[in-house]
């Protein structure tokens, strides 16, 4: 499988690690090459520097081959913003992204777009934990 993951940052590099590992083609995108440091030193994937809203940036990290496209930037906006463009312009197939606001991912939701918020699943896991 071909992904294309944008935002290097803790979730982002160890996503990139693991489907690496797993031998899938993997490319991420940053604004910040500092960011590029968190991936592990057996990464054999792409770390392109650019803006993940910018077409021609998508372009050069291999969007319209890629079978999903993952943002998982700081910016809940810059996400759905990505995402959007992703499943829209070049059509990936399969296109998820991360948004912190529990209302903003309910709302994305019905609109279609696969959107995950850390702040719901992990208050769900603090509720089982404490209720079993």
């Amino acid at each position: 499988m071909k992904v294309v993951i944008m935002g290097c940052g803790r979730v982002g590099a160890q996503l990139a690690g693991l489907l690496d590992t797993d031998g899938h083609s993997v490319t991420i995108l940053d604004t910040d090459a500092y960011s590029f440091r968190r991936l592990p030193p057996t990464f054999n994937g792409i770390a392109l520097i650019g803006n993940g809203l910018n077409e021609e940036v998508l372009k050069k990290a291999g969007i319209e081959e890629a079978d999903a496209f993952v943002a998982v930037t700081q910016g809940d906006n810059r996400n759905v913003m990505a995402a959007q463009i992703a499943k829209h312009i070049f059509n990936v197939p399969k296109v998820v992204c991360r948004i912190y606001d529990p209302l903003r991912q309910e709302l994305y939701n019905t609109l279609g777009l696969e959107a995950f918020s850390p702040t719901t699943i992990f208050a769900q896991m603090l509720k089982e934990q404490l209720e079993s």
